[in-house]
C-alpha cells in the first residue's frame, strides 16, 4: 500500500553554491566573469537536486540560518523539492568556485558551516528519522557541522533504507556506503589507486550491504551483498567535478527506489555523475 518511491536527503551542512568562470585566474587581479550560476548545494542538497532531475520525488531535511538560509528553502522549493529545516542562529554557509577557462582548472573557497548544539542536532536527526517512515531511502551526505555531536549520524534510526557518503562516523546496517577514491582509501587504509585496490575498498565500506568507491574519470567500483563487484566507466564528462559524485549517489539511490537491480542502477549513476 506504499505510495511512489520517496527520497529523503539529510543536509546537515548546506550551502549557497557559486561559481565564477573566467578566462583565466591571476591572483592579485580584478576579473570579470563570463559566466555566473548560484544553486542550493552543498553535498546532501547536490543529491536532492539530481534526483528531483532523475524524476524522484524528494524531500529534504536540513539545518538553515540567516537571509542565505532563506534562499535556499525558497531556491529548493521553487524547484518543487518540499523543505522540512531546523532554524538555527547565524548565517547558511556559502562556497565559491572559480573555473579558469585557460587551465580547465577549477579553485575553490569554503566557508565553515554555522555552529548546531546537540540539542538542535537531535532535532534534526529525529525529523530525518520520521520523514523515513513514508521513504524508500534516506540519503546521509557530507560532514557534521561545526560544534555538532562528532559521531551525530550514528543518531538516525530510518525506517527505510539507508545511503551513506560521508567520513564522519556512520551508523551501522547502511544498505549502501559511497566514498570517493581519496575518502575510501582513508577510511579503509587501503590503497584505492587501482580498480583492485578500490574494489577491496568497497568490499570493506559495504559491509553486509553494498560499498562503492567513485574514482573520478576511471569510472566507480560497486561492491554488492554478495560479495561479487561490478565496475564501471563512461568515455563522457561535464566541464566540472563539482557535484558530480553526489549526482552519482542520485543515480543509485533512484534506480533502486524504481526497483532496478544493481547493475542498471550503476549505469544510471554514471550517466548522472558524468
Amino acid at each position: 500500500g506504499r505510495g511512489p518511491a520517496v527520497i529523503v536527503c539529510a543536509a546537515a551542512n548546506p550551502s549557497v553554491d557559486r561559481l565564477f568562470e573566467v578566462d583565466r585566474l591571476d591572483a592579485g587581479s580584478v576579473h570579470r566573469h563570463g559566466t555566473f550560476a548560484q544553486v542550493a548545494g552543498g553535498k546532501g542538497l547536490n543529491v536532492a537536486r539530481a534526483a528531483s532531475s532523475l524524476g524522484a520525488e524528494v524531500q529534504v531535511v536540513t539545518i538553515l540560518a540567516g537571509h542565505a538560509g532563506r534562499w535556499l528553502e525558497e531556491e529548493l522549493e521553487r524547484e518543487g523539492i518540499p523543505v522540512q529545516a531546523v532554524w538555527v542562529d547565524g548565517e547558511s554557509r556559502s562556497s565559491l568556485s572559480v573555473a579558469d577557462r585557460s587551465r580547465h582548472d577549477l579553485t575553490e573557497f569554503y566557508e565553515r558551516g554555522v555552529e548546531v548544539d546537540p540539542e538542535t542536532w537531535g532535532r534534526f536527526a529525529s525529523a530525518a528519522s520520521v520523514l523515513s517512515y513514508a521513504a524508500t531511502w534516506l540519503t546521509v551526505s557530507g560532514s557534521v557541522p561545526p560544534a555538532a555531536p562528532a559521531d551525530g549520524y550514528r543518531a538516525l534510526a530510518p525506517a527505510c533504507a539507508l545511503a551513506l557518503d560521508t567520513v564522519a562516523p556512520r551508523p551501522d546496517g547502511a544498505e549502501l556506503v559511497k566514498l570517493n577514491a581519496a575518502e575510501a582509501a582513508e577510511a579503509t587504509g587501503v590503497s584505492t589507486a587501482t580498480a583492485a585496490g578500490a574494489a577491496a575498498a568497497a568490499r570493506q565500506l559495504g559491509g553486509e550491504g553494498a560499498g562503492c568507491v567513485t574514482r573520478g574519470a576511471e569510472g566507480a567500483v560497486l561492491s554488492l551483498p554478495d560479495g561479487s563487484a561490478l565496475h564501471g566507466a563512461l568515455d563522457a564528462h561535464g566541464p566540472y567535478p563539482v557535484a558530480s559524485g553526489d549526482s552519482f549517489l542520485a543515480g543509485l539511490v533512484c534506480a533502486r527506489a524504481a526497483g532496478a537491480g544493481w547493475d542498471d542502477a550503476l549505469r544510471l549513476a554514471l550517466g548522472a555523475g558524468a
